[in-house]
C-alpha cells in the first residue's frame, strides 16, 4: 500500500509503531479552481499572475465603504460549463452569501460565496486506479471570491500583505467522502484537473495557485458507519504532495487513537519538506462564519436557454477524445489515454498528424522520446520547442528514408534543444542516409575482403556473424547506411 512507504518515517519522528488495516480511511477534497476570466468576479480588475503586488486592486476588491460589486458574466459562463462537463445540474436560481471572518488579507472582513443555494448540485467525476474505475460524486460547485496573500518571508518582525487575488473568481467543487486511498485522491485530482483544462475554464496551474486543494480526512474502525473525526489539510498545490499528505495523515491519526487520545477537529498544513502535517488552527464549522445573503448582490438567475447555449459549446473531453483516437487513429488504448490526458498535449498529436498522415509513429515519438525528456525537465508541451509541424516532419523523414531511426534520435536531440528543424540539423551535420546500392556494395566488399575467418564462419552456418557484418557496414559509412538496404545486399554478398 502507499501509505506503507510513510510507515518509517513515523517511527523516525516518534510515532508508535500500529497494526495496519484496522481503520477505514475516509476522503473528501474541495477543489479551488481559478476562472480564467480576464478580470475579478465583481470589479474590472485584471486577473494577471505575476503582478507587483496591490498593483490589480481598486476600491471593491480592497473592500473600501460604499463600493458596490458588479457581477462577471464570463466567470457565470465558466461555472456553468465546468458544471456541465461535470454531469452536474444546474440551477436557474442561486444566492450569493456572505462568510465573515477576519483574516489581514480578507480586507472587506468577509468572503462573497454561494452557500445555501450554490450554482451546481450533483455531478461525479470517474477515477481510473491500478486498471479499476471508480466513480466519486461531487455534492456541489459554487462561486466565490478569493482571498488575497500573506507573505512571510520578507521580514522576521512583520509580514506583507497582496491583495492582486482578492476578488479572483473561483469556483470551489466538493466531492462526497468516498475516497478510501491517497491514489484514489491523487487520481480523483488529475481527472478534475484535466477536465476543467478541457474546457478551458482554468488552467490548472497548481504551482502558481490557481488550482488548489483542501483535503479531509478521517478514519473509522472497519465496519463502523459513523464518520470519525475530520481533519482539513488546506490548500495543497500538488497531487504528489497531496497523496503524500494524506498518506502521513493517515498514520498520525491511526497513532493519536493508539495512544487513548481523541482526533481534534482542526485544519492543518502539509510541510513538504518534512513530510509531515502540521496544525495551523482549530476547525470552524459553518455557523462559525454567520453566513446571510450578501445584500449588495440579487439573485442569479440562470435561463434555460443559457444552459442549453453552453451546452452545446462543450468541447470533445478526454475520456471521448481517447475513444476517438483508438478508432479514428488505430492507436492503443494505452496511447490514446497518454496523449488525451492533457489537452494541449492532444492538440500537439492531431497537429502533427495533419501535417503527416502516420499517427502510430508520432505517436510511439511522442509517447517515449518526447514525454520522456519532458518529464526529465519537469516541464510542459506548451513550453517545448519541438514544434508539432517538425515532429512530424522528422517522422516523413524517416518514412521516405533520407535518414535512418538510428539517426532520427541524434536529430531529435538537437530539435528538443534547440528547437530547429530536421532538415536543417540533417543539412548542418550532412546526416543524410546513404540509399546508394552502388556505395553500400562497395563498403560491403571491403568489409568482407576484411574480415575472411568471419565470413568462412558465416557460410559454415554461423547465423549469427551476420549482426556482426551489418555493424562493420553502418561503421564504415558512419551510421548513415540504410539499414533494409544494407540486410538485402549482404544477404546476397555473403552467400
Amino acid at each position: 500500500m502507499f501509505v506503507r512507504r510513510y510507515y518509517n518515517r513515523l517511527q523516525l519522528i516518534g510515532l508508535p509503531a500500529l497494526k495496519l488495516m484496522e481503520y477505514e480511511t475516509i476522503i473528501g477534497l474541495e477543489i479551488h479552481a481559478q476562472l480564467l476570466t480576464k478580470s475579478k468576479i465583481f470589479c474590472s480588475c485584471p486577473t494577471t499572475f505575476g503582478s507587483a503586488p496591490n498593483e490589480n486592486t481598486c476600491p471593491v476588491c480592497l473592500g473600501l465603504p460604499g463600493a458596490l460589486p458588479v457581477l462577471n458574466r464570463q466567470a457565470v459562463d465558466f461555472a456553468i460549463t465546468a458544471g456541465l462537463a461535470l454531469g452536474c445540474d444546474i440551477q436557474n436560481i442561486s444566492i450569493w452569501d456572505r462568510k465573515n471572518y477576519f483574516y489581514p488579507d480578507l480586507p472587506k472582513g468577509y468572503q462573497i460565496t454561494q452557500f445555501a443555494k450554490p450554482i451546481c448540485l450533483n455531478g461525479k467525476v470517474t477515477i481510473d486506479v491500478g486498471g479499476k474505475t471508480k466513480d466519486i460524486n461531487l455534492t456541489r460547485i459554487h462561486m466565490e471570491e478569493d482571498a488575497g496573500k500573506s507573505l512571510h518571508d520578507a521580514s522576521e518582525r512583520y509580514s506583507n500583505i497582496d491583495l492582486n487575488r482578492a476578488g479572483t473568481p473561483l469556483c470551489e467543487i466538493v466531492s462526497e467522502p468516498e475516497m478510501r486511498t491517497p491514489e484514489e485522491a491523487g487520481a480523483y485530482l488529475r481527472a478534475m484537473r484535466s477536465i476543467l483544462r478541457y474546457c478551458g475554464v482554468c488552467d490548472g496551474n497548481m504551482d502558481e495557485g490557481s488550482m488548489r486543494c483542501d483535503a479531509n480526512v478521517s478514519i473509522r474502525p472497519i465496519g463502523q458507519e459513523k464518520f470519525g473525526t475530520k481533519v482539513e489539510i488546506k490548500n495543497i498545490n500538488s497531487v504528489k504532495f497531496l497523496e503524500k499528505a494524506i498518506a502521513f495523515e493517515i498514520e498520525r491519526q491511526k497513532a493519536t487513537l493508539a495512544e487513548g487520545k481523541k482526533i481534534v477537529q482542526e485544519t492543518r498544513l502539509y510541510d513538504n519538506a518534512r513530510g509531515v502535517t502540521e496544525s495551523m488552527r482549530s476547525k470552524e464549522d459553518a455557523h462559525d462564519y454567520r453566513y446571510f445573503p450578501d445584500p449588495d448582490l440579487v439573485p442569479l438567475v440562470i435561463e434555460p436557454e443559457w444552459i442549453e447555449r453552453k451546452r452545446k459549446e462543450l468541447p470533445e473531453l478526454a475520456t471521448a477524445k481517447a475513444a476517438r483516437f483508438v478508432s479514428q487513429y488505430a492507436l492503443s488504448e494505452y496511447d490514446a489515454a497518454v496523449l488525451t490526458a492533457d489537452r494541449d498535449l492532444a492538440i500537439y498529436f492531431e497537429t502533427a498528424v495533419a501535417a503527416h498522415n502516420s499517427p502510430k509513429k508520432i505517436a510511439n515519438w511522442i509517447t517515449s522520446e518526447l514525454l520522456r525528456e519532458i518529464k526529465t525537465d519537469d516541464t510542459d508541451i506548451t513550453t517545448c520547442k519541438v514544434s508539432a509541424k517538425n515532429l512530424a516532419s522528422l517522422v516523413r523523414l524517416i518514412d521516405d528514408g533520407t535518414i535512418s531511426g538510428k539517426i532520427a534520435k541524434t536529430v531529435f536531440a538537437d530539435m528538443y534543444a534547440d528547437g530547429k528543424a530536421p532538415e536543417a540539423i540533417i543539412k548542418e551535420k550532412n546526416l543524410v542516409q546513404v540509399s546508394d546500392a552502388g556505395a553500400i556494395e562497395a563498403a560491403i566488399d571491403a568489409i568482407i575482403a576484411a574480415n575472411p575467418e568471419q565470413h568462412a564462419q558465416y557460410k559454415a552456418g554461423k547465423d549469427k556473424l551476420f549482426g556482426f557484418f551489418v555493424g562493420q557496414v553502418m561503421k564504415a559509412l558512419k551510421g548513415q547506411g540504410n539499414p533494409a538496404l544494407i540486410n538485402d545486399l549482404l544477404k546476397k554478398k555473403l552467400s
